[in-house]
């Protein structure tokens, strides 16, 4: 099944760089631009100018953010800003925070970042869950086509019921860590590297017979497929033998206890004859609608705990701006059968699928993918900002909704199915720039 190699990864020189917050960023696609020019100050090898570069006025095809992003590499490499590991390695990565205050209890998820072979998704050995958006994917294969590096490891998830290689992490990461630091999210970063080819060997032998599923990433995997394809068309190579068919990813167990996944909440403007009334007196026929109202507290926490103690009920929030929010509750599940064809039970049960299918484009006439109702919806992963932008006037109302699954994510996947657009959100996100895999490091 899937290969699983270690590699000399590119790095930060340690004698150089002792806190690597000060260089590294979020991954490209979550950072605003405001973040984005805080980065480009933090540090002036912050690895935001190789990974996800401003463009300016003047840029053409000789100078435009990828050229700079391809010059910057190589002259940080030429002045041992970066330097090559000096053998293969595994990284065993850890990441440790608090969902909530410094009172919350301590999480921590551990995975192992290394090189996979670039599969085809219908030999079904790596397995997708998202749509991506083309205009995304132009980005990442504009930048990869100059720099030829993987600047941050593609999330992905295995399966591992006897913790066979949960077992061989805990004992490689059992002193103290090669890395460290902390981001400003409070994140505590661990990385240790692995080199005794024992070890490698054996890990890699643990993954032969594993399918390993993209929980983030998915614009820069299909990204690499695309610049594998048209890389072999050129050099007429074999499967496996060369550098671009392998990409870096950071692989962690789907039964690991620090594996968090949260909703994207959806909020709706520009609805035409819009009508709080209306909508719930239509909605009744499919839903059970019960009217809370809040006298005190954080409205977000509220609704968020009201769906959080949701057991076996599928439900959705619908807020108007009010001192009150409705809980939609489906009557009948088996309505998203008669409404959904060719599709498992998986896709058509997800709370995601319910808001689109049953409320979205049947009462409201927004369909995410028409061209023309892009605008007409907005993503949060923020219940606060669901509720305060509702409050404020901009937006007509919100829906707030529980996660999926990690199990839903796995029915879906081994189905040949994709979730509708910003389905999932994995937390903490990797941080980009701890370690990075070069094409052609004698380049």
């Amino acid at each position: 099944m899937a290969k699983v190699i270690p590699f000399k990864g590119l790095r930060y020189n340690a004698e150089r760089f002792r806190d690597l917050d000060a260089v590294t960023s979020p991954p490209y696609d979550i950072i605003t631009p405001e973040q984005q020019q805080e980065l480009y100050n933090k540090d002036e090898y912050n690895v935001i100018r190789l990974d996800y570069g401003m463009d300016f006025d003047s840029d053409d095809e000789n100078n435009n953010k990828y050229t700079r992003s391809a010059a910057y590499l190589k002259k940080w490499i030429e002045e041992q800003i970066l330097v090559y590991e000096d053998a293969p390695a595994f990284y065993i990565y850890e990441q440790m925070f608090r969902l909530g205050n410094d009172e919350s209890p301590s999480h921590s998820l551990k995975g192992i970042i290394s090189l996979v072979q670039l599969e085809e998704f219908s030999k079904k050995i790596i397995m997708p869950h998202s749509e991506t958006a083309n205009q995304t994917k132009r980005d990442r294969m504009g930048l990869i086509e100059k720099i030829r590096t993987a600047t941050s490891p593609i999330y992905s998830l295995y399966m591992d019921p006897d913790q066979a290689i949960a077992d061989i992490i805990s004992e490689c990461s059992d002193g103290d860590p090669d890395i460290t630091f902390t981001t400003p999210e409070h994140v505590i970063q661990n990385v240790w590297i692995i080199k005794d080819p024992a070890t490698l060997n054996v890990l890699s032998k643990k993954f032969e017979n594993k399918q390993l599923f993209i929980a983030d990433g998915h614009h820069r995997y299909e990204t690499a497929l695309s610049y594998r394809r048209e890389q072999r068309q050129k050099d007429g190579t074999e499967a496996g033998s060369q550098p671009y068919d392998y990409t870096m990813m950071m692989l962690a167990s789907m039964d690991d206890s620090g594996l968090f996944l949260f909703p994207t909440h959806r909020l709706i403007k520009d609805v035409k004859n819009y009508s709080e009334q209306m909508i719930i007196s239509v909605l009744t026929d499919d839903f059970s609608a019960s009217k809370i109202y809040i006298t005190e507290g954080d409205y977000a926490e509220i609704i968020s705990t009201k769906l959080e103690n949701t057991i076996d009920e599928k439900r959705l929030a619908f807020y108007t701006g009010q001192d009150y929010y409705y809980t939609l509750d489906i009557k009948d599940p088996s309505v998203m059968d008669d409404l959904i064809e060719g599709k498992s039970e998986a896709y058509k049960h997800l709370d995601v699928t319910i808001l689109h299918k049953l409320i979205l484009e049947k009462f409201f006439d927004v369909d995410e993918n028409r061209e023309s109702d892009r605008e007409k919806i907005y993503y949060t992963k923020e219940a606060a900002e669901a509720i305060e932008r509702v409050k404020s006037g901009e937006f007509q109302c919100s829906f707030l909704m529980n996660p999926p699954a990690i199990s839903e994510i796995k029915d879906i996947s081994l189905a040949n199915e994709k979730m509708p657009r910003k389905s999932t959100f994995f937390w903490p996100k990797l941080v980009t720039g701890i370690v990075m895999y070069k094409f052609d490091p004698q380049q």
